[in-house]
């Protein structure tokens, strides 16, 4: 069943076009690789379904909606740049997401902190920058959504930190949920991934089955993606 649908997307600033009439459709239950190297149009796209941009001309649905209040609702996101406050502790962002989204699981987000002996009462702005990654997932992961879109959440961590938060994500979204990563790292993420859909340019070149894929071209997807976007 189809939960997220774009339908001839184009969004400019100014003269430069960072999406170019995208038009894609992403079914519930699948892990869909958003892959393009910087500057492809990957976090404007996000940005976009986010309702955090508007769009210059298409249309965006999220479960047959519009992005609006509602769709923020199911919608669980994790941006590429970090927002949390350093003077806020783990226990008070907790309770400041238990306050503002109502499919926040308190337990699940527990959980994940102690399997990395995360103290609930550190500051946030005492930690580590991979740590506060990991605290940024799993307040992202911690949500029972229809939709999470993760932009770019392996970028600036360790190898180490990378497979943690690609086990966290498959082992907490929801079965039934859409799960898409943005990421220019092809090799950290292909495992993982059911679908892949390539950006260059503001475009959609390529929007297929990664098992078919990596099948048809007889090279795995990292390959395959260094053969498409060669300089």
């Amino acid at each position: 069943m189809s939960i997220f649908e774009l339908r001839c997307l184009t969004k400019s600033y100014g003269k430069k076009v960072a999406l170019n009439n995208v038009g894609l459709t992403l079914e519930a239950g699948r892990i869909v690789g958003l892959l393009g190297p910087n500057g492809s149009g990957k976090t404007t796209l996000i940005k976009l379904a986010n309702g955090l941009l508007r769009q210059t001309e298409g249309m965006i649905f999220i479960d047959g909606k519009e992005p609006s209040t509602e769709t923020k609702s199911i919608v669980s996101y994790l941006p590429d740049k970090d927002f949390l406050p350093d003077w806020m502790t783990v226990k008070d962002i907790i309770a400041y997401y238990v306050d503002f989204y109502s499919d926040f699981d308190t337990e699940r987000a527990k959980t994940m902190l102690g399997n990395l002996n995360i103290d609930e009462n550190m500051r946030l702005g005492k930690m580590s920058k991979g740590t506060r990654e990991k605290v940024r997932l799993i307040l992202t992961m911690a949500r029972r959504a229809k939709v999470y879109f993760l932009d770019e959440p392996i970028a600036g961590v360790d190898p180490a930190a990378r497979d943690y938060i690609l086990r966290t994500i498959i082992s907490n979204y929801e079965p039934d949920a859409l799960v898409v990563i943005s990421t220019h790292l092809i090799a950290d993420v292909e495992n993982v991934l059911d679908e892949a859909v390539f950006l260059r340019n503001g475009e959609v070149i390529l929007h297929k089955n990664v098992e078919e894929l990596v099948e048809e071209q007889g090279k795995s997807l990292d390959g395959y993606f260094r053969e498409v976007f060669a300089c």
